[in-house]
């Protein structure tokens, strides 16, 4: 299946602030012990976001290059035959349409037993309504497929819960106190991609750790391979672990930067390089974002849901200055907190990457007569406002006023009154006022489309 997607803007400075942030951590919590020592020769590494403290403020601590393959482990020994059975099971949790046409999220769940399975899909239950609980995911929350992986555990639990000490067999290795930091719960990525594979389509991954322990990580890399636009890690049982999961897909869907920034960090206090490339952070203050009609102008002044009005706040994507953000403290600054007005139609645009808002039902590869119906589906909007997608029907072009807001047109009530072929196409578009960059907009329209004729 094709995926289209906007290329990510990748931040120059983020692999140096990766180094600079995991050594500050390392420095915090003592010397890299022998199990580091293994890690640096176990292979490839990857760089994901470390979450910020758990009784903090900020959403995130920088980034860090970790194994791909995760930290040694304890030997992974066979599954029974019973738990090779129960081992690899897909269900759609949430089904919402073709996968062609939705954006697809894949939940795997590490460190369940065969025994635990029952508790691993409510928990991915949970967990995605603490995501859909949050806008924009309320509003689309019917763009989505979301599809459960079962990923057979020998050991309940994961590596490094309570300490560094423990160590389980489990079949993502996930494990915390990754780069020796307590919160950052890193996985075997190779590992988690073989069961990504199960599933009909992934754009987005979120691995559930069995676990209690406060943490997470970003791995915010598109896949080469599958398509998926990065990986969440969190924690099943914890109250702030759905926030860090949220705060991911900022980047990996939303191509949003941190908001956040790093006081005293060296060579981070003030920025001087050219334009960022993420929609929410700009070297532009208020004043000269708006003569320039550049970045998010179209919001300055407005009442932001996280508080506050939209204008160039001092600080942003780690420098304290020279870089700017939208708001004071959105969700990509602060867990807890609404995204802002930039960041939602980031956000939405992200979404309609991946998701078309019609679907036909009516095959388009034939032609219809007379005896025929063209049907097609529109996902219902969920939002407070009860707004939907406009729907429109035009034959060779023309509209026909008479079918607005229907998915469904008998070719009989076409008046079709010669031999030739025609037209018939059916369009919605959500003109939604959270989406004001006409460059977004256009995205988030669709149209299917038949021949037929008497």
């Amino acid at each position: 299946m094709h995926r289209v997607r906007r290329a990510a803007g990748r931040s120059p400075w983020r692999g140096a602030l990766a180094a600079i942030c995991a050594t500050a951590a390392l420095v915090a919590v003592g010397p890299v012990g022998p199990a580091d020592a293994a890690a640096d020769a176990a292979g490839p590494r990857v760089e994901v976001e470390i979450p910020g403290p758990e009784h903090g403020g900020d959403a995130g601590s920088g980034h860090a290059r970790v194994p791909a393959a995760g930290s040694p482990a304890k030997a992974s020994g066979r599954l029974s035959p019973a738990e090779r059975q129960a081992d690899g099971g897909v269900t759609k949790m949430i089904d919402n349409g073709s996968t062609a046409d939705r954006l697809d999220v894949v939940v795997i769940g590490d460190g369940y037993t065969a025994a635990e399975l029952g508790r691993f899909h409510t928990d991915a239950e949970q967990k995605w309504a603490e995501v859909t609980a949050v806008e924009p995911y309320t509003t689309y929350r019917n763009l989505f497929n979301v599809w459960t992986v079962d990923a057979v555990s020998r050991e309940s639990g994961v590596s490094g819960d309570p300490d560094p000490a423990t160590v389980r067999d489990t079949a993502l290795g996930s494990y915390f106190w990754c780069e020796s930091i307590e919160r950052l719960l890193c996985i075997d990525q190779p590992k988690v991609d073989a069961y990504v594979a199960k599933a009909p389509a992934a754009d987005l991954v979120i691995v559930l750790a069995n676990s209690a322990k406060y943490g997470g990580a970003g791995y915010n890399e598109p896949s080469a391979t599958l398509g998926y636009e990065g990986i969440s890690t969190a924690s099943a049982g914890h109250p702030k672990s759905g926030q860090v999961a949220i705060h991911e897909t900022g980047h990996s869907l939303g191509k949003l930067a941190d908001e956040y920034f790093y006081p005293g960090v060296p060579d981070y206090e003030k920025y001087t390089g050219p334009e960022a490339a993420e929609s929410n952070s700009s070297v532009l203050s208020a004043d000269r974002m708006a003569a320039q009609r550049a970045k998010w102008y179209r919001w300055l002044g407005e009442e932001s849901p996280d508080g506050g009005t939209v204008g160039a706040y001092e600080g942003g994507n780690y420098f304290v200055t020279g870089l700017h953000r939208p708001t004071d403290n959105s969700l990509m600054r602060v867990l807890g907190k609404p995204f802002n007005l930039p960041g939602v139609e980031s956000m939405i645009g992200g979404f309609y990457q991946h998701a078309r808002i019609v679907t036909p039902l009516t095959p388009t590869d034939r032609t219809l007569r007379l005896r025929h119906t063209a049907k097609a589906s529109v996902p219902k909007l969920a939002g407070a406002d009860g707004r939907q997608p406009v729907v429109r029907w035009y034959l060779d072009g023309r509209e026909l006023k008479r079918f607005q807001g229907r998915t469904e047109v008998p070719v009989a009530e076409l008046w079709l009154f010669d031999l030739r072929t025609h037209r018939l196409s059916v369009t919605a578009e959500d003109r939604t006022p959270s989406v004001r960059d006409p460059k977004i907009a256009r995205t988030l329209r669709s149209t299917a489309e038949w021949n037929v004729r008497l």
